[in-house]
Formats: structure tokens, C-alpha cells, sequence
């Protein structure tokens, strides 16, 4: 990429314009941005229109951003035809179900910013390309110390992690922590965490602050320190992965001789778990089958499995995503979407998410695109209708862009 400076001026000539739609997901309560983050917006110039209603699920009723110096306009279709920038927490892409609706009120030169989903379906990301907008997918923010503070997947996985907990000791019928009472001692609850990412770590920390005694276990060695940190204990398996993770942080994929093993060696453990929670997500792939139908069965009766890699297909071979099911007396939670069952904090972390990269992106009121930037570069998916990422188009095996093939000549 070369070095673009694009300055876009909404029309009082002073600010940029982000604009902030109510989400359409079915059952989505987050909003892109909440009241408290709007007065450092607009000290770098940005001046916030909103969809009247956008924050009232998650707890930031109209007046609230008016009085913060937000414009609530009445229609969808205002906000997107006001706005240079578009922020969203679910876009078309991440949102297949109600999203197709906004590509008509796209505009040429408009800046999408938001969940996308750019490695589910190609196509649909060649739909949003061809609006003309020049789309940014929070997934691909780097994992750096540099990028933390943008890191919206990390917020949100952190949010999964503790409600997967919650959800999992109001189903589990045992109480977590060790109680000794005038009826004798109450032995602690065992949970087992399988995948140590940011879900899978805030999971073990909000099972031991419940009480319960946490093991974990995950593919990458380096997570053993982070796990024993938060007063779990590390299963060691003596198999070794090739390649734990990538250059981002994530696990990579492993063969399925390395699975099989995996799953033999976890039986046992699996089998004295009262909870058992897996977070084993693999970017851009149908997530590993780590828990088989005969390892759920040898679970006791009235044990409970949460699995949050349910909407890549789950860690567990009989989780139906986005339902509870009981089987040989295991209940299987295959719910998704978890961060929007704690709309208020899970919109206030995005939000601070959001403010930071729009303040990496917008200085005096103008729109400056650094395309050399690291963040920039990792997280930018379409610009003048193209799909311009490359890893995205790696990933679907699509050629070089000219301009690519030229730099490479």
C-alpha cells in the first residue's frame, strides 16, 4: 500500500460525521457507541447522528446522547444518507439474517466500521465492495500492544467468558464454591476450560471467584503460565501441536491424527468435570471437534457443557448451535452471541473500542487514512469496490490486485 491521505468534511465544514444505526439482528441489544465516549469524539472533530432508539436496549436512552451533544435523527435511512462513517456492531456479513437491508443506503466513499465476519462468505463481502465504501472489520485488528486498546474482539470474548460461567452454575445442579455447614461439607464444583483465549481465561477467572475448582487446557504452551496466573490448574497432555498459534496470537488448526489424540487423552478429565467449557476457536475455520458424542455420555448426569465455538459449528459433536439440548443427561448449551445478553457493558467496552480507532483515523475534523499503518492495513477490507485485504484474499484464494502484482514485479 501506498501512503493515502483522504479528507472528507461533512457539510458545516468542520466535522466528520459518524453516524450510529440501531442494530437489526434479531436479538441484538448492543449499540456501536454510548453517550460517555461522544465528547472526546468531538475534540478530534467528529460529530455523532444517531437512530432514535439505538441505545435503549442496552441502557442509553435518546436524551442521554442529546445531552452529550449527539443529533437523534428518526429514520435509518437519515443516518446513513448524514453520515461519512457508518459504525456498527453487527454489519452485513457478521449479520446474515437482517444486514442485506442496508447495501442500498451505502454510499460511494463512505467508511463502514464494524463486526463483518471477513472470512465467513466471500461473497458477501463482494457486495459490500461493490457500494464503493471503504469498510473496516474489527475482527482483524492486530494483536498488539499498539492495537489493544481497539481490540473489540478481545472485549467482547471477555464478556463470553464470564456469562458462560454464570449461565453454566444457574443450569449446573450443584452450587460452586466448598461450603461447610451444620449439614457437613459441600465439595466444590470441578470446571474444566478447554481453549485458554481471552473467552476461555476470563471463564477461569470467573469460575474460581464463584468458588469452583477450574482445570484448563490449551494447545499453545505459552498459556500455561496465563492459566496457572488466575489460580487454575494446566492439563498437560503429552502430545505436542506444530505450530500452536500464528503470528496474531490465535491457534492455528491442527490434523486430525493431533485431534484424535487430543480427544483420548481428555476423556478422562472431561469425564470428572461437572462443567465443561469450551472456547476453542480457530479464525476463519470450522471450529475442532475437541468433546465426541461418547466422551459427553461419559459425563455424570446433570453436567453442563457451554460451548461458545457453537456458531462455527462447536467443539462439541452434539452442540446444535443457538440451543439447549440434554443428552445422556448432559445439558449442551450451544447459545451465541453471548456479549449481547450484558448489553450495557459489552456496548461500553465497543464503544472505547471504536472511539480509539476513530481517533486514529480522524484528526481536525478530516478523515486521514494512513494505509501503511499496521492497524490500518490489517483491518481495511474494502476500498473502491474491491476487496483489498490481502489475508482475506489469500484466504479465499483470490489473485493479486494489479497494483500488487506490479510491487511484486
Amino acid at each position: 500500500f501506498r501512503v493515502c491521505v483522504a479528507q472528507l468534511v461533512s457539510k458545516g465544514g468542520r466535522f466528520m460525521i459518524v453516524g450510529v444505526p440501531r442494530e437489526t439482528f434479531p436479538g441484538e441489544r448492543r449499540v456501536a457507541l454510548v453517550p460517555t465516549v461522544i465528547p472526546n469524539l468531538s475534540k478530534v472533530g467528529i460529530e455523532v447522528v444517531i437512530e432514535a432508539g439505538a441505545g435503549v436496549k442496552a441502557g442509553f436512552p435518546d436524551a442521554e446522547y442529546a445531552a452529550k451533544g449527539a443529533k437523534v435523527l428518526n429514520s435509518r435511512a437519515e443516518v446513513f444518507a448524514t453520515a461519512d462513517i457508518v459504525i456498527q456492531v453487527l454489519c452485513y456479513g457478521s449479520n446474515d439474517q437482517t444486514g442485506k437491508a442496508d447495501i442500498p443506503l451505502f454510499r460511494r466513499g463512505q467508511v463502514l466500521i464494524g463486526f463483518l465476519r471477513p472470512l465467513g462468505s466471500i461473497e458477501t463481502i463482494r457486495e459490500i465492495a461493490a457500494t464503493g465504501v471503504t469498510s473496516f472489520s474489527v475482527e482483524l485488528v492486530p494483536r498488539t500492544t499498539r492495537a489493544q486498546s481497539m481490540d473489540a474482539l478481545s472485549s467482547m470474548g471477555t464478556i463470553c467468558g464470564y456469562k458462560a460461567v454464570l449461565l453454566a452454575a444457574e443450569t449446573l445442579p450443584k452450587i460452586f464454591p466448598m461450603l461447610t455447614t451444620a449439614a457437613g461439607t459441600i465439595t466444590p464444583a470441578k470446571v474444566l476450560v478447554i481453549g485458554a483465549g481471552v473467552a476461555g481465561l476470563q471463564a477461569i477467572a470467573t469460575a474460581r471467584r464463584l468458588g469452583a475448582v477450574v482445570s484448563a487446557y490449551d494447545l499453545r504452551p505459552a498459556a500455561k503460565e496465563q492459566v496457572q496466573s488466575l489460580g487454575g490448574r494446566f492439563v498437560e497432555l503429552p502430545i505436542e501441536a506444530k505450530d500452536a498459534q500464528d503470528a496474531g496470537g490465535y491457534a492455528k488448526a491442527q490434523g486430525e491424527e493431533f485431534y484424535q489424540r487430543q480427544r483420548e487423552l481428555l476423556a478422562k478429565v472431561i469425564a470428572e468435570s461437572d462443567v465443561v467449557i469450551t472456547a476453542a476457536v480457530v479464525p476463519g475455520k470450522k471450529s475442532p471437534v475437541l468433546v465426541t458424542k461418547e466422551m459427553a455420555a461419559g459425563m455424570a448426569p446433570g453436567s453442563v457443557l457451554v460451548d461458545l465455538a457453537s456458531e462455527r459449528g462447536g467443539n462439541c459433536e452434539l452442540t446444535k448451535p443457538g440451543e439447549v439440548i440434554v443428552e445422556h443427561g448432559v445439558t449442551i448449551i450451544g447459545y451465541f452471541n453471548f456479549a449481547s445478553t450484558v448489553p450495557y457493558h459489552a456496548s461500553q467496552m465497543y464503544a472505547r473500542n471504536i472511539a480509539a480507532f476513530l481517533q486514529l483515523m480522524v484528526k481536525d475534523g478530516k478523515l486521514q487514512i494512513n494505509f501503511e499503518d499496521d492497524i490500518i492495513k490489517s483491518t481495511l477490507v474494502t476500498q473502491a469496490g474491491e476487496v483489498v485485504n490481502p489475508r482475506i484474499r489469500e484466504f479465499f484464494s483470490l489473485p493479486p490486485l494489479v497494483a500488487e502484482q506490479k510491487e511484486a514485479k
